[in-house]
């Protein structure tokens, strides 16, 4: 009887989580999926085709996307968005292309051995001119000597960057694995940073830094998201020696501290580059890929600027939120989209604003359920419960919200969990995370909207440069009775403002 008098007031007042005050009842989340705000949508493959995406750019004409393929094919695909997309084999016979872009109606990709070009000059949908324009860096058959990019800097210079082998090196072992390289229009590389593992993904932001994601190994804790700057170490040991040589804009960094955390290593070697994020390992992934920033203005969402991050791995694309402060990029990445079909490698914005997702597992394992394919996400329109932006203050953190809060679940700071760590640089697989400790919240201050909460925290150690602070919002609840649709977000510090 009570439980039946409890029901039809919730009913009959103001809504059907009101309580007696006419507020949310902050204890009663509404469930919601990722799917209610972006759609997966797969693009059909026709049967014989090998679609293990390794490289994707939309094509100049309506409905036109070009992907290529881990097995060295470039595909044009017609009326993408369809029920029947028309594919045509562009190019093949090309080896292992990870990387496309159209520049000057002629469309480019990195191969293992060299930056190529490509161009249909007869109209018939193929191919039939290929040029070589640098091919300045040596292979010598490693499987693991993946090449990615290219990708076109503010000043017209291509970027890519070069992997580290893996395993026996029984050919012999080649200069400049591991580093980031520009080219010029006069075709020559000019190797510009060192110390990189397995970059994966490479990106010019639309104001013109470069930046890449890196994957966890030997030598890198877990996996990362890097600002390029001219001369930058970023503490992978396996190329230091190329720096030896001419042409290098790197100095060479002495030896590398083995197991110190890297704030510690970056006293010895001042060039070592701090990572603007850090994501810690399985919590956000296990092999950052490609990337895509937000320039729709606000057709794909709520995110417009910020940073989108393919996860291979995790079948997901995860989201980043940039904060300059002195000059140093840093900031926050929290979950964003997972359940994809296959491991997520290539991000490109296609026809009315879709995230296109190039997609491949083959000896890369990945939660999808899928081995290779192509699909696309699409806004609902509907605006999800997220944490939008997380930046630093002097004390804490401010982070602001896609939708008004209840004022007072911002405010009991028992609706967070804090705590902070780090990772070492060193020769062994991976780090785990090290020199961990909870973070007190002395004070939350909510705005007047209820769309951003003020955390100022609690001692010196609650902001330490070179951390991660952890963040899970389990109590904050939206006006509408909303719990976060994720409710996690990882803040990276290197300079405290």
């Amino acid at each position: 009887m009570i439980t039946l008098l409890l029901m039809t007031h919730m009913m009959t007042s103001s809504g059907p989580l009101a309580t007696v005050e006419g507020a949310v009842d902050s204890t009663i989340p509404k469930v919601a999926r990722e799917a209610d705000y972006y759609q997966a949508v797969n693009i059909p493959v026709p049967a014989g085709i090998v679609l293990e995406v390794g490289g994707l750019a939309v094509g100049p004409g309506p409905g036109e996307v070009y992907a290529s393929t881990r097995r060295g094919d470039i595909w044009k695909i017609e009326d993408a968005y369809g029920q029947a997309p028309r594919f045509t084999l562009f190019s093949d016979g090309l080896q292992e292309p990870l990387g496309l872009l159209w520049k000057d109606q002629w469309l480019h990709c990195v191969q293992r051995g060299e930056l190529s070009r490509l161009r249909d000059e007869d109209g018939d949908g193929r191919a039939d001119v290929l040029e070589t324009l640098c091919d300045d860096w040596t292979i010598s058959g490693n499987y693991h000597e993946y090449a990615f990019g290219p990708r076109l800097d503010k000043d017209g210079n291509f970027w890519l960057t070069l992997n580290r082998p893996f395993g026996d090196e029984p050919f012999g072992k080649m200069d400049w694995r591991g580093w980031a390289m520009r080219i010029g229009d006069d075709g020559k590389m000019v190797p510009m940073a060192g110390g990189l593992r397995s970059p994966a993904g490479l990106e010019i932001a639309p104001w013109g830094d470069v930046f890449y994601t890196d994957n966890q190994g030997e030598w890198c804790g877990t996996n990362k998201l890097c600002h390029i700057e001219e001369g930058d170490y970023f503490g992978h040991t396996w190329g230091v020696e190329s720096a030896k040589l001419p042409g290098s804009r790197m100095e060479y960094p002495g030896k590398t501290p083995d197991g110190l955390t890297y704030v510690e290593a970056k006293k010895k070697i001042p060039d070592l580059k701090l990572p603007a994020i850090w994501f810690p390992y399985n919590k956000m992934g296990k092999s950052a890929a490609g990337m895509l920033w937000d320039t729709t203005g606000g057709d794909f969402g709520p995110f417009q600027d910020q940073l989108f991050v393919a996860d291979q791995h995790h079948a997901s694309v995860m989201r980043v939120d940039l904060e300059q402060v002195d000059g140093v990029w840093q900031g926050a990445a929290m979950r964003f989209r997972e359940g994809l079909s296959c491991g997520a490698l290539r991000l490109a914005w296609g026809d009315d604003n879709v995230m296109l997702i190039g997609q491949t597992s083959r000896g890369w394992g990945s939660v999808g359920k899928k081995s290779e394919g192509l699909e696309y996400l699409r806004w609902t329109g509907e605006m999800p419960c997220e944490i939008l932006t997380c930046r630093s203050t002097h004390d804490g953190y401010t982070i602001s919200f896609t939708k008004p809060m209840v004022r007072s679940t911002l405010e009991n700071t028992a609706s967070y969990r804090l705590e902070n760590y780090t990772y070492k640089l060193h020769s062994p697989y991976g780090s785990p995370e090290v020199d961990r400790a909870k973070v007190t919240i002395e004070a939350a201050v909510a705005a007047a909207d209820g769309k951003s909460v003020t955390l100022k925290l609690m001692g010196p150690g609650a902001m330490r440069i070179g951390y991660v602070t952890e963040m899970i919002l389990d109590g904050v609840r939206s006006t509408d009775g909303q719990a976060l649709l994720h409710k996690e977000v990882y803040a990276t510090l290197n300079v405290v403002p």
